[in-house]
């Protein structure tokens, strides 16, 4: 009776893992989306700010009334980690502002590699030779999205792949943060420190959404960023940080179907084979490592 039952704990939370990540990923695409089609006059800075203020709004309101939203273990990492996050943020948005949304989404999403090799470099984290020539794949497709060379939007690539790294970063750090705090505190921090960080350029360039469209697309962009994160960091809890940003990739193929159906964005073999091979790589990854 005890084997069956640790049994059904271990499939639980191999499910649990992917079904969060998957799940963030959608939403994630969404938010993407309605971030690619805010109109011009709002800056990567704006768009932060009506992420992370807007995000510190719902939490406290939601899940920090009569306490302390401050209250959490290891401040200083949370801090560390509000921070890279809010500049992978911050770079991926910019990203999506010089690129086609897919092809940065896609370049965004090499950041397993970058995941598994601070893993590595922090935590001691073995990667097994399954696992290294899954994110080698990984790399051949960001390599081919590339086309082998830089092209004229070489600063858009540079903020995606820039991302990249500050999201390897920063999902990496949440293994230490997740023994003690819940995804709310660990969410609560980012949108603290993205808000201190957009706040002094908002203030000197304000903007007003002009109609109840803007309005809707930015309260979009903060409640289903909320839902996002809070998911995702739930799903650390059940995965190494390279193997839930691997199953969080699906987000490029969200992402592709979104550009191309709905946007009207081109089609490429680039596209396709360094996306396949992205997406490919990133979900066989834990499986191939745990068999």
């Amino acid at each position: 009776m005890p084997h069956t039952s640790t049994r059904t704990i271990l499939m639980d939370a191999r499910t649990a893992g992917p079904l969060f990540m998957l799940s963030a990923a959608l939403l994630f695409t969404l938010m993407s989306t309605l971030v690619k089609l805010m109109p011009e006059p709002y800056t990567v800075w704006h768009l932060g700010f009506i992420r992370c203020f807007g995000g510190m709004l719902v939490l406290t309101l939601v899940f920090s009334r009569r306490k302390n939203p401050f209250k959490g273990h290891k401040i200083p990492l949370l801090i560390l980690r509000g921070c890279t996050g809010s500049l992978a943020f911050f770079f991926v948005v910019s990203a999506l502002r010089l690129l086609p949304m897919s092809t940065a989404v896609v370049l965004f999403y090499s950041y397993p590699a970058f995941a598994a090799l601070f893993g590595f470099l922090i935590y001691k984290e073995q990667v097994n030779r399954f696992q290294i020539a899954c994110i080698g794949i990984l790399l051949a497709g960001v390599a081919i999205l590339f086309d082998f060379r830089l092209s004229a939007n070489a600063l858009g690539q540079a903020m995606a792949i820039t991302g990249a790294v500050f999201a390897g970063f920063t999902v990496t750090i949440i293994r230490s943060l997740r023994e003690h705090n819940g995804p709310v505190i660990i969410y609560f921090y980012f949108c603290t420190m993205g808000t201190l960080a957009t706040l002094p350029y908002c203030m000197a360039h304000p903007i007003v959404p002009a109609s109840a469209v803007e309005w809707t697309m930015a309260g979009g962009i903060v409640f289903v960023s909320v839902a996002a994160q809070l998911l995702m960091n739930q799903g650390f809890f059940f995965c190494k940080g390279f193997e839930g940003a691997a199953y969080m990739s699906s987000e490029t193929l969200f992402t592709a179907v979104v550009g191309i159906v709905f946007l009207m964005e081109p089609v490429s073999w680039h596209l396709f084979a360094g996306g396949i091979l992205i997406v490919g790589s990133g979900l066989a990854m834990h499986r191939l490592g745990r068999s």
